[in-house]
């Protein structure tokens, strides 16, 4: 009978440290191909991932999965919201033609939110229009008649500081890349620009664009190919995906997409050696079964396997066959320290739904309660999240019936990033007490002590009445 420890079972041992805690390295990966300044991914549920949380948590290092309870078309514009909110240089560029209206124009950049557009005929740019020259345009007047046709623009090849420099020199907001032919190939904003200034650490592809990862269910291949047009990852999401069935549908997408593919959830050594030997390019395993503090599996079921034994599982199956396989840790990570443990155990990377789904960017309703505020926090096989039935294949086929979620209400804290930074300050710590530099040094040099109920208890603030506390006597 296997012992399955999990975070609260464990602690850390200090060693020797040769580095302080703010010069910690904490740069991971998050697949074979992508790598991350922070070792945090955000969860694929419907109250904690959309494009506004996975733009935040991308912009500081991490990297969203947006979910999909929802329907294909709106999963999709949710991952393009994301490859658009910055871009070293924008290829999808949105145009108007010259004998489009003024009208036209003006409902583009506001369904896009944009300021203005670049006119081309055919493919040659010929021209750029603004919210300036648009605004109070008669809408049934032409573009042609309201641009600025004197475009300042620049060749493709032309270096940041050099766009830079253009923009400034003109006092202009959009510079045009275009071809030898004059054809248009780009577009550079100043907001990019400034966007890499202000978010020096973000997540981003080889495009300057933020990285975004999106779930999909191994068995809807229209899903999967239409997210590998804009996703950098995509993420099977399913509660056991050591299963025959899965497994097929699962080589059937890896075929037909681009995209690093993220495999589980998987919690056993067992499960991981199949899907080494059984399924190619596999970008990343998501372990651990049953953890989420709003997952009831384990309890429902008696099946299920805790975060920290998952994890230690499935890196000794990537180590015993080396893979060379990245992987996250899903679900139970409550504090700083659950992060070192589960990065210890051989973890790149933790996913994060509880402590994300407290905070301004994700889409759960906000509630007061008492003078307090509290956020909408569900689980994926909770009722309420399967009555919109798109991830009822999550937890095997649509025909089982029985919920594995609940739904309640967490804490308001505010932004991600109030989070994000005191996640990665005490992971920081924890790692400085450990003696590591890097996340790749605390696999090699980090130990774990079991803690016994005396070691837990002795382990928290004793002996003492807290303001907390003494305001309930």
């Amino acid at each position: 009978m296997h012992v399955a420890l999990t975070f609260r079972d464990v602690f850390l041992l200090p060693g020797r440290a040769e580095v302080e805690p703010s010069e910690v390295d904490v740069r991971t990966r998050v697949t074979k191909t992508h790598n991350l300044n922070i070792p945090f991914v955000s969860s694929p549920m419907d109250t904690v991932t959309e494009s506004d949380m996975a733009i935040a948590v991308a912009r500081h290092g991490g990297l969203g999965v947006v979910h999909r309870n929802c329907s294909i078309d709106e999963e999709v514009e949710m991952a393009k919201r994301v490859k658009r909110a910055e871009a070293l240089i924008i290829r999808d560029v949105i145009t108007v033609a010259p004998d489009d209206t003024v009208g036209q124009a003006l409902a583009l950049m506001e369904k896009h939110n944009i300021s203005g557009l670049p006119v081309v005929e055919k493919t040659k740019l010929v021209g750029i229009v603004t919210g300036r020259d648009v605004r109070f345009a008669q809408p049934s007047l032409s573009v042609k008649q309201v641009m600025t046709k004197n475009v300042v623009k620049a060749e493709e090849g032309t270096s940041i500081e050099e766009a830079q420099r253009l923009l400034g020199d003109h006092k202009i907001e959009k510079l045009p890349i275009v071809n030898k032919t004059g054809e248009l190939a780009g577009l550079i904003t100043f907001k990019d620009i400034l966007l890499r200034g202000k978010y020096p650490d973000a997540a981003r592809d080889e495009n300057g664009q933020l990285l975004c990862a999106a779930a999909v269910s191994p068995f809807d291949l229209e899903r999967a190919k239409k997210l590998d047009e804009f996703a950098d990852i995509l993420v099977t999401d399913v509660s056991h995906f050591h299963n025959a069935n899965v497994f097929k549908a699962t080589k059937t997408l890896m075929s037909e997409v681009s995209a690093d593919v993220i495999v589980g959830n998987i919690g056993t050594y067992e499960a991981a050696e199949d899907a080494i030997t059984e399924l190619e390019h596999i970008g990343g395993f998501r372990v651990g079964i049953g953890s989420g503090s709003i997952c009831t599996t384990t309890e429902i079921t008696k099946a299920g396997s805790p975060t920290l034994f998952a994890t230690a599982q499935v890196s000794d199956a990537v180590a015993k066959y080396g893979a060379d396989i990245p992987v996250i840790a899903d679900g139970g990570i409550r504090t700083p320290g659950d992060v070192a443990i589960a990065l210890t155990a051989g973890a790149s990377a933790v996913m994060i739904g509880n402590l994300f789904a407290r905070c301004r960017e994700s889409p759960g309703t906000l509630i007061t309660i008492g003078g307090r505020y509290y956020k909408q926090y569900r689980g994926m096989g909770s009722p309420t999240a399967r009555e919109k039935r798109y991830s009822l294949d999550r937890y095997s086929l649509p025909s089982k019936g029985v919920p594995e979620g609940v739904e309640g209400w967490v804490p308001y804290k505010g932004e991600v990033s109030i989070v994000l930074d005191e996640l990665v300050s005490g992971l920081r710590a924890s790692m400085g007490y450990a003696g590591a530099g890097s996340v790749q040094e605390l696999w090699r040099k980090a130990r774990l002590a079991a803690l016994s109920p005396s070691g837990a208890e002795e382990a928290r603030p004793h002996d003492i009445l807290l303001p907390s506390e003494s305001q309930e006597v």
